[in-house]
């Protein structure tokens, strides 16, 4: 199986949470698909947690002190 990333991830619970609205599902096909999209937003939510731990990591300086700085979005920067 191939390796599950933020992306697909994300794609996967935004079909299910469609299926979900939309569709007349049966009683057990939608506890499982309640069950899958719980998961996969599990896994979302660790992915944010790790990414956000890596990046406090990367801005802080030789004191330890992490640096706050505005994001700019490539978007933004072209804007500019």
């Amino acid at each position: 199986m191939a390796k599950q990333t933020f992306e697909k991830a994300m794609n996967k619970l935004e079909q299910i949470v469609q299926q979900l609205e939309s569709t007349d599902l049966p009683l057990e096909k939608a506890i499982k698909k309640f069950e899958e999209g719980v998961q996969l937003s599990r896994f979302c939510s660790e992915k944010l947690d790790e990414t956000e731990k890596k990046i406090t990591i990367l801005l802080k300086d030789q004191n330890d002190r992490v640096l706050e700085k505005p994001f700019i979005s490539e978007k933004e920067s072209d804007d500019e």
